[in-house]
């Protein structure tokens, strides 16, 4: 590595637990004539591993036009309509996918933050991150994802809050972890007064597997906000559309 570039350890790394995944989708006429700086933009380009391919007029015209669809594109036509109509001018994306042949540290996905900002800057005009279910306008990528200049894990993250069908519960499950190559994080049941010390909990365990820890089957939560017995179990795979991820389901005994 470049001597200007700083690392993103893994402090807690430990192999075997997963091959990091990484989706994303940068819309615009993007003229890619000017070089890539790496002190810049903190990026050595396109990680080994992680394909970047254009589609547009020439090159599977559909491509582009097939993310402009559902409810994450209708929230954002609601909620950002000037971004969604740059979008929608666009003729050209460019997707950068695939898992990265070195995970050790997160190099990978700074690499990637990097290269996705130089994107931006180069006529870019959204990301889009399905793996959090997110439309990124230039700005805000730059001010959360790009400035931090470090992995920050809980912005490549969503924690997600659903209803349960018993009044009062609710579900809390997180989406983005698979960028780390370690499953997302479901709780059922949650009541008002547990919500605090589960969010604290999930923004913790989001934090360790980032950072390159792996979760016991079996393993107990010890959280003085929580109640005593939490147990984490793995399931699910990477078909499930909740989380497109495996996960770990915590429960305490009834």
């Amino acid at each position: 590595m470049t001597s200007e570039l700083k690392s993103w350890d893994r402090e807690h790394y430990v192999a075997g637990g997963g091959e990091p995944f990484l989706f994303y989708a940068v819309f615009g006429n993007i003229d890619l004539s000017a070089p890539l700086s790496r002190s810049k933009y903190r990026s050595q380009g396109a990680p080994a591993g992680i394909d970047v391919m254009s589609f547009g007029p020439e090159k599977q015209p559909e491509v582009p036009g097939s993310f402009c669809e559902g409810l994450l594109w209708d929230v954002l036509v609601e909620e950002a309509p000037d971004t969604a109509a740059e979008v929608i001018r666009c003729e050209q994306c460019l997707v950068l996918r695939g898992t990265p042949s070195d995970d050790t540290s997160l190099d990978y996905l700074r690499n990637t933050v990097g290269l996705i900002t130089y994107l931006l800057d180069q006529g870019g005009c959204a990301v889009y991150d399905p793996q959090m279910l997110r439309w990124w306008p230039p700005a805000e990528w730059k001010s959360e994802i790009f400035d931090p200049a470090d992995s920050v894990p809980g912005h490549h993250t969503v924690i997600l809050i659903s209803e349960e069908d018993e009044p009062g519960l609710r579900w809390f499950h997180t989406r983005g972890m698979r960028k780390f190559g370690r499953p997302d994080i479901s709780v059922h049941n949650v009541s008002a007064e547990e919500e605090e010390g589960i969010i604290k909990m999930c923004q913790r365990l989001i934090d360790l597997q980032a950072r390159g820890h792996v979760v016991s089957e079996g393993q107990v939560i010890r959280m003085d906000s929580l109640p005593i017995g939490g147990v984490i179990r793995h399931a699910g795979d990477f078909d499930d559309p909740e989380f497109n991820n495996v996960h770990i389901e915590v429960s305490w005994p009834e």
